[in-house]
């Protein structure tokens, strides 16, 4: 099969390592990406296309004659680059412009979540700074107050300064149709849960946890994602069966209920609260960093399943099976992440992490330099895969890796899955 991944990223690099090596044996495809990124060149051949521009996505498609297209990034979905690609005729893992809103607006999916009776943390849209005001007495500290928008991962402030939250509300306001939601603040820990929807079925993966703070001890600022690790070993049993039931089904339901059917992803992230489960956030595609810890343990090939969602056929597929192995990612962020960022540094060192046992790299935030060198471009610049028995094992492999990268001025995590692994 002829496939094409939409995207830049290490989620993309990831989605393309788990179409490369996870098929059976006498089974292989032809990958392709665009734009792609230096590691995933490794895999696949990269088309330089502008990933947000559906027409020439599609045209990309017919030209190499793709037979399922994965788009892995919010914007090019939000913007309808799935739809171009399905007007072509050609299968698309993702949902359309109008399902993606999901993502693409807070306000319109706390909308879904309520007619949907899903649980989730109540909330005030706010339009004017007045409201915001009013928004944040009204529930308290810690405040949390969310941009409407697309934000990568980094629209989010919880803080308890009143004059903080304020200043971030501004600045949401201050965009173009700018909208903004502040909400109850939700105590517990947060899972990720990706569950795979043709619009009528849902198939959840294993959830994972991520990290979203910058530095150790979660302090410092939010961010896309500093690492993550799958599975669970805290996690009650029945939390999947019940997100489903509760959250995934009905959202579904609702969707096609109003002529907006839902196929791709739905990413629910979630608060484990002292009064349930929670939804704190829809998103319209895999996660990142948590889809490197959920691939790396799917021992189901990847592309039949994404192309049963695509083609509406995912109640057909057989059932997923999953490694027993644990997967522990730590990002390597760039100098001055998640504020501005110092590009062209030089990183080394990769070739010796991923010959380390069960150790592999993906590239993120990477380009190569005139003279061939790999230098950074971007804030997360590298993700390091740590797989092993248990997640002690995962997170030493991935630490592992980890220390054989040299990029100048970086910074990374030493927490991630630490108080996981030895609980």
């Amino acid at each position: 099969m002829k496939i094409l991944v939409i995207g830049t990223g290490a989620r993309e690099h990831a989605l393309v390592r788990a179409l490369a090596v996870g098929e059976a044996v006498g089974e292989s495809h032809e990958l392709h990406a665009a734009p792609g990124n230096p590691g995933i060149a490794a895999l696949a051949e990269l088309h330089a296309v502008d990933p947000m521009d559906g027409a020439a996505v599609a045209s990309l498609a017919v030209a190499i004659g793709a037979e399922l297209v994965v788009v892995g990034p919010e914007a090019p979905l939000v913007a309808g680059v799935a739809d171009a690609v399905r007007a072509a005729g050609i299968p698309c893992f993702g949902p359309s412009g109008e399902a993606a809103a999901l993502e693409g607006s807070k306000a319109f999916a706390k909308e879904i979540m309520a007619a949907a009776g899903v649980p989730t943390a109540m909330a005030h849209v706010c339009t004017t700074d007045d409201e915001v005001a009013d928004a944040l007495d009204a529930f308290g500290p810690p405040y949390v107050v969310k941009d409407d928008g697309l934000a990568a991962g980094k629209g989010v402030v919880v803080t308890n300064d009143r004059a903080e939250a304020l200043e971030h509300g501004a600045v949401c306001l201050a965009k173009q149709g700018g909208a903004l939601l502040v909400e109850e603040y939700l105590d517990g820990p947060e899972v990720s849960l990706f569950c795979l929807t043709d619009g009528v079925t849902v198939v959840p993966l294993e959830p994972a946890q991520d990290f979203k703070r910058a530095h150790d001890g979660d302090a410092g600022p939010n961010t896309g994602g500093m690492g993550a690790y799958s599975p669970l070993p805290w996690a009650e049993p029945g939390l999947v069966d019940d997100i489903v039931a509760r959250v995934a089904q009905p959202t579904i339901e609702e969707m096609a209920r109003r002529g907006v059917p839902f196929s791709g992803v739905l990413y629910i992230g979630l608060a484990l609260t002292s009064r349930g489960p929670r939804v704190v956030e829809f998103n319209a595609r895999f996660g990142d960093p948590e889809t490197q810890v959920v691939l790396a343990r799917l021992a189901t090939p990847l592309a039949g399943v994404l192309l049963a969602a695509a083609n509406g056929r995912l109640a057909d597929a057989p059932p997923l099976r999953w490694r027993a192995q644990s997967a522990v990612t730590v990002v390597i962020a760039a100098h001055g992440y998640p504020q501005a960022v110092r590009s062209g540094d030089p990183i080394t060192g990769i070739e010796a992490a991923d010959a380390l046992p069960g150790v592999h790299v993906l590239h993120a935030g990477t380009v190569l330099a005139d003279d061939g060198a790999l230098v950074a471009k971007g804030g997360r610049v590298l993700t390091v895969v740590g797989v092993g028995a248990d997640l002690a094992a995962a997170r030493l492999a991935a630490y592992n890796g980890v220390a054989r990268i040299e990029l100048p001025g970086s910074h990374h995590r030493t927490d991630i899955a630490q108080s996981a692994s030895t609980a």
